[in-house]
């Protein structure tokens, strides 16, 4: 597989003219703006430093050759494309939230050759032709999206047909005493402490909710095949409270 050629180089941060198509999809936008200056600390605080361990984790085992075209979905702060791109990636970062993508251009800036490329886009409907990318990523962001099979879809058709699928997210344990302790530190300890560090009690109430109300392992599976993937698998991280999903586009 040859990689696609390398576009020109883009502007520093580019927009996509996202659509804000609903309500609930501005709320969740307009928190995140919240939060992003401070969104890095508390990720780091609250996952006791794991999630650098997590994302380098996706990048390795996305397993393309280096100067794969990798679209990084819900890239926030960037954190996870600079993981990717370390792998000899070209990366697009995509978010919606443009605060977000402000912090990351800094720590693309940084980078070495062909650094990320931050973009603002909307995931239900991205701005790239079909068949644009050799893989792409998902580092604890689909449970935001207003509409998980549609951005799901908007993800397979940029792919290329063969094209890799990585995602990370979390995930309630299997086992009884892990899973009560997990339950307790999400539901009554996080929405406090993030609430606290943060000065958004609201987005750490959200935090949560959004992570019990995603489907969890099996049902994502079966959200990914349904979407056009194959060969879905997933494993669990850190004692089942996240979990790495892998699939392929068909």
């Amino acid at each position: 597989m040859v990689p696609l050629a390398a576009p020109p180089a883009p502007a520093p941060l580019q927009r996509a003219d996202p659509t804000g198509r609903d309500k609930e999809g501005a709320r969740i936008r307009a928190m995140f703006g919240r939060v992003a200056g401070r969104y890095d600390l508390l990720n780091h605080l609250l996952s006791g430093h794991l999630d650098r361990l997590w994302r380098r984790r996706l990048a390795r085992d996305l397993a393309l050759p280096a100067g794969a075209r990798v679209l990084d979905l819900c890239a926030g702060t960037g954190d996870q494309a600079i993981a990717l791109h370390r792998r000899g990636y070209r990366v697009t970062a995509a978010d919606f939230c443009l605060p977000m993508l402000a912090l990351a251009r800094p720590k693309f800036g940084r980078a070495a050759a062909t650094p990320p490329v931050p973009l603002q886009a909307d995931a239900l409907a991205l701005p790239f032709p079909d068949g644009q990318f050799d893989g792409a990523t998902v580092s604890f962001g689909l449970r935001n999206v207003a509409d998980l099979d549609r951005a799901l879809g908007e993800l397979a058709r940029v792919l290329r047909p063969g094209g890799e699928l990585g995602v990370l997210e979390f995930t309630v344990p299997a086992l009884a005493p892990l899973k009560s302790l997990y339950l307790f530190y999400f539901r009554r300890l996080l929405p406090r402490l993030g609430g606290w560090l943060s000065g958004d009690p609201s987005a750490y109430t959200y935090l949560p909710e959004s992570v019990l109300g995603f489907p969890q392992r099996e049902g994502f599976v079966a959200r990914l095949a349904a979407a056009g993937f194959e060969a879905g698998r997933w494993r669990t991280l850190s004692g089942g409270v996240l979990a790495l999903y892998r699939a392929r586009k068909t």
